[in-house]
């Protein structure tokens, strides 16, 4: 496969910046992806979050996903804020699995910063993730919470293999200052919307 050229990533100079990349289906996307990127935003002292639509998250059936352009457009429409850059990298970049995502990321932009963003459910099951010690070891995270999920932060097999890495929330903003295994947890988010709760509604 011809390596792609850094033209795919958001217009932009993203040398030396800080950036949050939150990954999934968006299926569809909703007011919790904004609000986490809002505080990511905020509290991580980013200066921008990266959405990546994922073509086809491996542990989810794909019968339930709506077409990826209805996806990207739904991403689109949600993400209100003019830092928060919608893309279709996965799609560019032919990759699948996120682990395999980042390091075309980082190989295309060594000098950027990059902070995985994720929500405490997805960490519960974090350890299905292909790979997912070597993520972890790759970037920086910033677990946000969910309802009912906030004991994944404290009991899930991935939150204590890296309890020793863990950084008090009050100091999120030095986060991207941290050499990976680094992670904190950021309280402020709890609401209680899910894609798969829209779908069930519009059924």
């Amino acid at each position: 496969m011809v390596k792609p050229e850094p033209n795919i990533f958001p217009k932009g100079n993203w040398h030396r910046k800080k950036i949050g990349l939150l990954g999934g289906s968006f299926n569809p996307a909703h007011d919790a992806h904004l609000e986490i990127s809002l505080s990511a935003l905020e509290r991580l002292d980013l200066d921008a979050v990266w959405w990546l639509v994922s073509p086809q998250n491996p542990l989810k059936p794909s019968d339930d996903m709506a077409a990826f352009i209805e996806r990207m457009e739904s991403a689109i429409a949600m993400a209100d804020d003019d830092r928060i850059y919608v893309t279709d990298l996965e799609n560019h970049l032919g990759t699948r699995y996120t682990a395999d995502t980042l390091d075309r990321i980082i190989t295309l932009l060594p000098e950027t910063r990059f902070i995985w963003l994720m929500g405490a459910d997805n960490l519960a099951q974090f350890s299905q993730w292909k790979d997912w010690k070597k993520i972890a070891r790759t970037v920086a995270f910033a677990i946000f919470d969910r309802p009912m999920y906030s004991k994944a932060v404290e009991t899930s097999e991935a939150a204590t293999f890296f309890k020793g890495d863990q950084i008090p929330e009050n100091q999120a903003a030095k986060l991207s200052t941290k050499k990976a295994p680094a992670w904190t947890f950021i309280r402020d988010i709890q609401n209680p919307l899910s894609s798969t709760e829209i779908r069930r509604k519009k059924l």
